[in-house]
């Protein structure tokens, strides 16, 4: 597994918790190999993440989704799934463009995540900005593998996977 961490700010001053960011990386990697091994993804996997702050995620919100306000993560999948989490459409000749020309591994797309929400979402639930990391990444990866939560079945079935995911590696809501 590969993931490759970038970090954009739009104003250096900002509050975003920079000090903590290699401990943040470990969390984001760690919760990536727990969803990968939870989803038994048969691949090693190429993933990319971006630390980032409100303006810019909001800048990428706009573009991307045509929404003109921050959020708290964001999730750019490289497959397009017939099933979530199912991976033998790879199989298939036609997904060679699927695996890096090089590593071999699975580009299973990119993670943008906002400090300056995920900062203010661990207070407003009384929990770690590590928590508050780890159940984004975990969210994001489960759109990575094709899960979406539009109907309140789906919504509710994400939300059973993120929580035995963190469980599992031990960011509950008490985690440092």
């Amino acid at each position: 597994m590969s993931v490759i961490f970038s970090e954009e700010y739009k104003d250096e001053q900002t509050g975003s918790p920079k000090k903590e960011i290699s401990r943040l990386k470990e969390v984001v990697s760690d919760v990536i190999d727990a969803a990968l091994d939870y989803i038994s993804c048969p691949y090693e996997c190429e993933i990319s993440v971006l630390f980032t702050d409100d303006p810019t995620i909001q800048e990428i919100n706009r573009d991307n989704r045509k929404i003109d306000a921050p959020t708290d993560v964001l999730s750019f999948p490289m497959l397009e799934y017939e099933t979530p989490g199912d991976f033998s459409f790879l199989e298939e000749e036609s997904s060679i463009g699927s695996f890096h020309p090089e590593t071999g591994e699975l580009l299973l797309g990119d993670i943008v995540i906002s400090l300056d929400r995920a900062e203010s979402q661990a207070r407003e639930y009384g929990h770690s900005l590590i928590r508050e990391t780890a159940f984004l990444t975990a969210h994001s990866m489960l759109h990575l593998f094709g899960f979406d939560h539009m109907e309140d079945s789906e919504r509710m079935e994400m939300e059973r996977m993120q929580e035995e995911i963190l469980t599992g590696r031990g960011y509950t809501r008490d985690c440092e």
